[in-house]
């Protein structure tokens, strides 16, 4: 298997296949999708997305023992700047698995891909999600008012997140490729 890195606990790599019952268990609960601009799929949808993520150079499986247990956004956007996203399977939240890919895929990101800046967008309704950003050392730069449509009626609200890669050399894990 072709991992990009791993931690301690984890392997990261591009997203296959056949990951698709594994994807499923995420992108399928309600609860894991509920902060997240988009509807919760059903399973055939999540079995296509697996595919469409294999081919994508912006999608990561988080793996466990095998098992993908979470999903890494990472997309390009102006002047060496990366927006980051996360999204983990219920039964493997609260575990520290999370915090252990995101800080790891930081590093990779600082240090082999030569990024600059790295935001994240994260509901102001998500505490854990906002208070994760703030434990990988991103401070707080922005709310923005009624950015996406909310899923029970009218609009959410966004923290932006950001690190700069001066300021994470202090934070982060290395992982090891």
């Amino acid at each position: 298997m072709d991992y990009i890195f791993t931690t301690e606990r984890l392997s990261v790599r591009k997203f296959l296949k056949s990951d698709g019952n594994d994807l499923a268990e995420i992108l399928t609960d309600k609860e894991v999708t509920y902060f997240e601009p988009y509807q919760t799929f059903t399973f055939g949808d999540a079995l296509k997305e697996a595919a469409k993520f294999s081919e994508s150079s912006e999608f990561f499986a988080v793996v466990l023992d095998g098992k993908v247990i979470g999903k890494i956004y990472f997309s390009k956007r102006d002047h060496g700047t990366y927006e980051i996203g996360y999204t983990f399977n219920i039964n493997y939240q609260r575990k520290g698995y999370a915090a252990e890919s995101m800080s790891a895929f930081i590093g990779y990101a600082f240090n082999t891909l030569c990024v600059r800046r790295i935001i994240a967008e994260v509901d102001t309704r998500n505490e854990k999600s906002y208070k994760l950003c703030e434990r990988l050392g991103m401070r707080r730069e922005a709310e923005h008012k009624q950015v996406y449509p909310a899923k029970e009626g009218g609009y959410n609200d966004f923290y932006i997140y950001a690190v700069l890669k001066e300021e994470y050399v202090k934070y982060g894990d290395q992982p090891s490729n």
